[in-house]
């Protein structure tokens, strides 16, 4: 009856189809409000999702998320709804101040991943870095990391004081006790010398694990775990410092343990989590 009434006056097409006007404008009417009742429940659906996420999810990520609840909301709309809100995504910082020291009296071991295709499985190889955290004394922590570049977990961290050779040690400890690992996992890291130091270097032969090392100067061969460390400064922190350790390691383990491996999505896993990425692997 709309299409009609696009070219024929509504009392012309009433009378045509013995339907009164009223009727008509009723059904208009309800129509007009169920729309407005599905375009709120939508808006509200983003935003909640939005505030949900604390401002870690964009346009690509949400899409992804109000998919999988059945929300219908492509790319533009989630994008005016947005911008009518004031709504921003966090974004990374571009540069990322460095706690690599390769000037040390340790051999230096080859990039091994320039010889090997990506990872197809989980434990294949396990990437890692060291960053540091900012406390409102002024003062820092450090962070190490281990990530599973098949699934990008972050598989095992310890968070401490300095960034000796101890620090990524325990790191690395607590990820292979946690993990099902086989003979020829390589570990890649910079050339910084708790990397390349006797103690670890002994413990990468214990676990029958093969070392790789970024080339110098070139910060691509370690570009996961650059990104990964931008994110998680600027999701976690957003510029800002913690009070004290307690406070860092409460917050750092919800983050790692109960936001970055079993929620966020990421675009390079098709826009799952680390765990589900894992567990969808493991299924088939």
């Amino acid at each position: 009856m709309q299409q009609h009434t696009q070219k024929w006056p509504v009392q012309v097409v009433c009378q045509v189809l013995q339907l009164s006007r009223s009727a008509y404008y009723s059904w208009l009417s309800v129509k007009s409000k169920r729309n407005n009742q599905t375009e709120n429940q939508m808006q509200t659906s983003i935003i909640d999702t939005f505030q949900k996420h604390r401002r870690r999810y964009g346009v690509r990520r949400l899409l992804a998320e109000l998919k999988e609840k059945g929300v219908n909301a492509g790319s533009y709309r989630i994008r005016q709804v947005m911008q009518k809100h004031g709504l921003r995504a966090i974004q990374p910082r571009s540069f990322v101040p460095r706690t690599t020291d390769s000037r040390h009296p340790y051999p230096i071991s080859p990039n091994l991943l320039l010889e090997q295709p990506f990872p197809e499985a989980p434990n294949q190889v396990w990437v890692g870095d060291i960053t540091y955290i900012a406390m409102a004394t002024g003062s820092f922590l450090y962070l190490a990391v281990w990530l599973d570049l098949f699934s990008r977990r972050i598989v095992g961290w310890q968070l401490g004081d300095n960034m000796k050779e101890e620090l990524v040690i325990a790191a690395f400890r607590k990820a292979y006790q946690s993990r099902s690992v086989k003979e020829g996992l390589i570990i890649h890291s910079d050339r910084g010398g708790q990397y390349a130091s006797n103690a670890f270097r002994k413990l990468m032969g214990d676990k029958k694990a093969s070392q790789s090392m970024s080339r110098a100067s070139n910060a691509y061969d370690n570009a996961f775990m650059e990104s990964c460390f931008s994110r998680f400064k600027a999701e976690l922190m957003q510029e800002g410092a913690f009070d004290n350790k307690e406070d860092a390691q409460t917050e750092i383990f919800e983050y790692i343990e109960m936001y970055y491996n079993p929620i966020r999505r990421h675009s390079s896993l098709n826009y799952l989590s680390p765990v589900k990425f894992e567990q969808l692997y493991s299924n088939n």
